[in-house]
């Protein structure tokens, strides 16, 4: 006989497991099972490092103690400002919270100005009533019923960067701004990164009518997943949300293109084909010439406008003017006939 706890009433329920409703948070049992993406714990605080803070699946932030109770995600993460984490390879009961979304695993390598990580003590498996343990994968809430796409499609603006933090979602949420300011509907996604509901919600706020990312299909993150996979959760959205050619469909691709998921998908027919216009984000100057020339060199892409951090700097531009003739938009400071004139 399976002898499972009941979960007490109260605990957090995080973004990283956005398919997952409280009906069917029941039960807790610690299994030696080996831990698999999206796998589902319960688990408790029992070292405040990094991150003091968890997001749930609404949104909201919740502040964390030693001893707060939260349902927790295994997942692994890239982010050069923060960790690589990763899976562990057995069960344990010590883990590292690798994001504010929920994600736990292991750190591999940390970021140097960054604190140690939060660290999580695994009380057990979330299971349901026949003992077998959740996973978010199980509970896709997005699943197109075309599977072939018709040749008229919403035009794409792809949004791509230098890494994290380089102005890719500011980029694109003023564009999706600018766009519904000039009465079209637009969709916006996030196909790759870590789940953080942050950047769709302020997408949202600037007026995209439908939002969602890859936390829709049941991924935690998607670093080291499967080349397929990947190509697929940009499929299957493409299937679902981008089918009317009035449209437009504002797409982010998270870190930088030499990251590993987004340079599959730079490098993909079925992503190089939908682009309409394509966006590029940098930090600063220096950071936008070497980005051209790899995009170039690696991947025959020159992008239609540049954004980012840099844009916002007089002096960047001024600098940036001496190398390229490629527009480029202030994400902050947006100027809607320019935009018009760059997305239209």
């Amino acid at each position: 006989m399976i002898h499972m706890h009941k979960i007490p009433d109260w605990y957090i329920l995080p973004s990283a497991a956005y398919t997952i409703s409280r009906k069917q948070i029941k039960y807790y049992n610690f299994l030696e099972k080996q831990p698999e993406n999206g796998d589902v714990v319960y688990g408790k605080v029992t070292r405040l490092g990094q991150h003091v803070e968890l997001e749930n699946k609404s949104g909201r932030i919740h502040r964390l103690n030693e001893g707060s109770t939260a349902i927790f995600v295994f997942g692994n993460r890239y982010a050069p400002d923060f960790y690589e984490g990763t899976i562990p390879l057995t069960m344990t009961n010590k883990v590292d919270l690798l994001a504010r979304s929920g994600i736990i695993g292991n750190v591999q390598v940390k970021n140097s100005s960054v604190k140690e990580p939060t660290q999580i003590k695994i009380l057990g498996y979330i299971c349901d009533s026949t003992g077998e343990v959740v996973n978010t994968r199980n509970y896709p809430l997005i699943q197109p019923k075309k599977t072939e796409k018709k040749e008229d499609r919403s035009k794409l603006i792809l949004f791509i960067g230098t890494s994290m933090n380089s102005g890719k979602s500011t980029s694109a949420t003023a564009c999706c701004w600018a766009l519904t300011t000039m009465g079209y509907d637009v969709r916006a996604s996030k196909v790759t990164g870590t789940a953080s509901l942050k950047d769709i919600l302020h997408m949202q706020d600037a007026g995209a009518s439908i939002v969602n990312d890859f936390t829709h299909f049941g991924f935690p993150s998607t670093y080291l997943l499967e080349e397929k996979e990947v190509v697929k959760i940009f499929n299957d959205l493409d299937l679902k949300y981008a089918n009317n050619p009035k449209n437009y469909w504002c797409v982010e691709l998270a870190d930088g293109i030499l990251q590993r998921e987004t340079a599959l998908l730079l490098k993909s027919p079925d992503v190089r084909s939908r682009i309409h216009k394509l966006i590029f984000a940098a930090h600063d100057t220096f950071g936008a010439i070497g980005g051209l020339n790899v995009l170039k060199q690696e991947f025959g892409l020159v992008p239609d406008a540049i954004s980012g951090v840099c844009s916002s700097s007089p002096l960047f531009l001024r600098e940036l003017a001496e190398f390229t003739d490629i527009p480029v938009f202030n994400n902050i400071d947006c100027n809607l006939k320019q935009l018009s004139e760059l997305l239209i």
